[in-house]
């Protein structure tokens, strides 16, 4: 139950990193969340290593059981990846960063699918185990 709240904080934290590009766009609360964003970003691999780590678990768990695979935990193997970048391959993330200006190809859809991961954590606060 407890890993299943630490996933779901997990997720997210993971996907307002992920969506920050967008969301500095909204009116009055923009600027304000994208100086909480850059605050944050230092320690975006640490949420990749939880998300990615939990959702890997969780799926484990699930098929062990034979219960099947819920979205929750392959949003978090997305996050994970998507924040872990580029510790994994070397090269260069597609993350959109906290003050970029544009956000276009790839950083959009990671953008995107940080709204996602964010309205997938939220129902995985509110929905019982």
């Amino acid at each position: 139950m407890i890993l299943a709240l630490l996933l779901d904080l997990a997720n997210i934290a993971g996907g307002f990193l992920l969506a920050v590009a967008l969301l500095r766009r909204l009116p009055r609360v923009g600027p304000g969340l994208g100086r909480f964003a850059e605050r944050m970003a230092p320690f975006g691999w640490v949420v990749g290593i939880f998300a990615l780590a939990l959702g890997v678990m969780f799926v484990l768990i699930h098929l062990l059981r034979g219960s099947g695979i819920y979205i929750f935990e392959l949003v978090g193997i997305a996050v994970g990846l998507a924040l872990l970048w580029d510790r994994l391959t070397g090269r260069p993330s597609p993350v959109p960063q906290p003050n970029a200006d544009g956000t276009t190809g790839v950083a959009l859809m990671l953008a995107i699918f940080g709204v996602i991961a964010i309205l997938v954590g939220l129902d995985g606060l509110i929905t019982p185990d």
